[in-house]
Parts: structure tokens; sequence; C-alpha cells
């Protein structure tokens, strides 16, 4: 693929040079554009050398007098993408400004145009930028939302450049990116993820294989669209969303009693915790040594987390999860009623590319009315707004 890869003056400009690497280093031929700001954080060499092109700065400083370059760019290309883009630029893109070689390369570029967004917090939300991003959403252009993260002004919040290598998946994926909207606010999400730990001794425990990667997307997604959020997890080796409520917990008991106690506030509950289905009858003090012949722990069921849910519900909407190795469709249907849940998200995890532990998932949503909806393979946050978007679009109450 060849790619304009416009980049203008931020903070977030390191982040632009590892997406040149990246995308150099998949084999798409990359010609960077800075603009004067831009020129105040890195020289051009640094993209220069990943790219191994020449680098655009001035309109009026043509490179081949045979050719109007900001014009022979926009024929060359397949796609642009700024990266990042501040609100100064994303102004004159709205208004038509042309004043540099980017902006006139975009207003001569009929192709897909991608822009990731960095700047501080409140300047995102400032109902000027909203209203330019808006428009040249309207236009066509495709908006890399920002995530939340510490920022260089020392706000940690909304606002941080999406990482290179996501904006490398959506781009060379050539999917459409979903405008975010903040369609959950003044609404309260709970939402269970990863596995639980049951003990036997001080030593030694039994778990799964759940990272918990879909249930914190999920909470993720859901905080950037406005929800309140309470995550009750184990303690895993991820970090917790920024803005989201996060209850630790250990054992499938200890979970049990964090929904029980957390879920007559929720709007929507969502589990997607992989709950042992046993756990100990005996858990022992000191560590079991180890002895002659064979081993026999005796165990016992916990307590169903979802049924429970789905027999206890008054105003929530309730979403739970199936992960299946086969008839991934009659299991995920039998668990919907079973458990009285309003959708079932199934997948099948003996799909290595998209099972426990990948950053990848597909799912089938098998929702109470006998309808379904597929959602394709894609990084898991990615997946965790199809989910909300679905569920929103039933009208949960």
């Amino acid at each position: 693929m060849k790619i304009i890869l416009g980049v203008t003056g931020g903070i977030a400009v390191y982040k632009a040079i590892d997406l040149t690497s990246k995308l150099t280093q998949a084999g798409h031929d990359v010609r960077v554009i800075m603009t004067e700001s831009a020129l105040k954080f890195v020289t051009p060499l640094a993209f220069q050398a990943l790219s191994r092109n020449n680098v655009y700065t001035d309109i009026f400083e043509e490179q081949n007098p045979a050719e109007i370059q900001h014009i022979s760019l926009t024929d060359w290309a397949d796609c642009l993408v700024i990266a990042p883009i501040t609100a100064a630029t994303i102004g004159k893109m709205a208004h038509g400004i042309s004043d540099n070689m980017l902006t006139a390369t975009y207003l001569a570029y009929t192709g897909p145009v991608y822009i990731a967004p960095a700047m501080n917090s409140k300047m995102y939300d400032h109902p000027a930028v909203i209203e330019n991003l808006t428009t040249l959403h309207e236009r066509g252009v495709q908006i890399i939302e920002p995530g939340a993260g510490f920022l260089a002004c020392g706000y940690v919040a909304k606002g941080r450049m999406s990482e290179p290598q996501d904006i490398v998946d959506v781009v060379t994926s050539g999917k459409q990116v979903q405008q975010i909207q903040q369609d959950l606010v003044g609404k309260h999400v709970l939402i269970t993820a990863g596995p639980t730990i049951e003990k036997i001794d001080p030593v030694r425990y039994l778990t799964n294989r759940s990272s918990g990667k879909m249930g914190y997307s999920l909470a993720e997604a859901a905080s950037v669209r406005g929800a309140s959020v309470t995550l009750i997890s184990s303690d895993l080796p991820l970090a917790v969303p920024e803005g989201v409520k996060h209850i630790k917990i250990e054992s499938a008991e200890d979970m049990f009693n964090a929904v029980k106690e957390h879920m007559e506030a929720a709007n929507i509950i969502i589990k997607a915790a992989a709950v042992a289905d046993y756990t100990p009858v005996e858990v022992f003090d000191q560590k079991m040594k180890k002895r002659e012949g064979d081993l026999s722990i005796q165990l016992k069921r916990t307590q169903d987390i979802l049924m429970y849910i789905g027999e206890h519900k008054t105003h929530q909407y309730v979403v739970g999860f199936a992960a299946e190795t086969e008839q991934v469709e009659m299991y995920a249907r039998g668990k919907l009623v079973k458990k009285n849940a309003d959708v079932i998200i199934a997948n099948n995890v003996g799909d290595k590319s998209i099972g426990f532990k990948s950053d990848d998932n597909a799912a089938t949503m098998y929702f109470k009315d006998g309808s379904s909806e597929e959602i394709d393979k894609q990084p898991k946050l990615g997946v965790a707004h199809e989910i909300l978007t679905h569920v929103i679009k039933k009208g949960f109450n």
C-alpha cells in the first residue's frame, strides 16, 4: 500500500516515528509530510531514514521541477493518514484552509483519509473541535479516536493519540472506523472479567486460561462511551482503564459476593469472566507434601453467577458469554434460555487466533428475540464497541 503520512506539531510526534517504522516493516511505501510545527519537535531525518523516502516540509520547495509535488503525491497514494493531528490542523481541514503542504495535499486528495487526534482532553472536548471533527466525519474522514492515559500536560484523561499498531491495523484493514458516541452517559455498567483462582493450599490453585482482555476491553469501551463502569476481576497483568472502578477478587465466591453487592445499581451487566465451575471442598493451611501414588481432590460446585443474575434481575440488561469448542450455536442458545439472559455472546475458543490470551476476537451475539449478529475478527476493543453498539440498538431499559 502507498501511504502519505501527515505529521503535525505535538508531543505525540514520537509515536509517528514508530508508526512510520511499523508501516515500512509491514511492506508499505510511506511518504511523510511534516508541518512547520512538527519540525519543532523532531527533524525530517528520522522519518527519511525509516521510510527511505524524501520528507516533504514546504509546499514552495519543489523536489522535482517536472511536477507539482502535492498533486503528484495525491495521484500516487492509496490513502492519507495524519497522525498525530492537532486541533489547529483539524480546524483548517474542516474549513478548507490550505496554507501548507499537508493541508494542500488533503484538499487535493480524493481517496481514504484517516486522522488520529492528539491533544489535551479539554481541547478535545471543546465545542469547536467537536464541531470540526463532526464536519470531517460527515465528509468521510475516518477518525481514529484517542485513548485515555497520561498526557504531556500532566492530565490523565482522554486525548492520548491511538497507539501506532492500532493505527496500522485500522488503516491496513480498510474497515470503516466507527465514530464513538457518548451513548452510555448516565448509565452504570457492571462487568466481570478474567479467571477466578480456587485455592488448594498456600502454593497451589485451580484456574483457567482466560486472560481478562475481553472484559477489560469492554470496560474501556463502556467508559469511553460515557458510562460509569465497575469492573470485577482477579489481580491481572492488565491496566485498568482510566475512570473505571476496579474491585479485586480472587475466588468464584468472592466474585459472586461482589456481583450481588453491585448488581442493583447496574443498567447493563456483562458477565465476561471465566468463573471456575468447581472449587476444592477442603483448602489446606499448609503446603501439601508430595507422596507416593495418585492424589484425588474432592471438588464442589460453585455458585452459577450468571444464573443468579438472570433469576434476580429487575431492570438490568444481562449479557453473558459462552466460550465453546464445538456446537457453538446450540450451546449458546441453550445457555440464553437457561440463564434468562438478554444476549449470549459465543466464540469458539478452540480457534487459537481468537481464543484465550489472544489480542483478537470474533463472536456471534444470540439475542432472546431469536435474532443474531456476527462480529468479525478484529482487536478485542473493536469487538467490545460492536457488542455495546448492538446492545444499545436493542433498546435496553
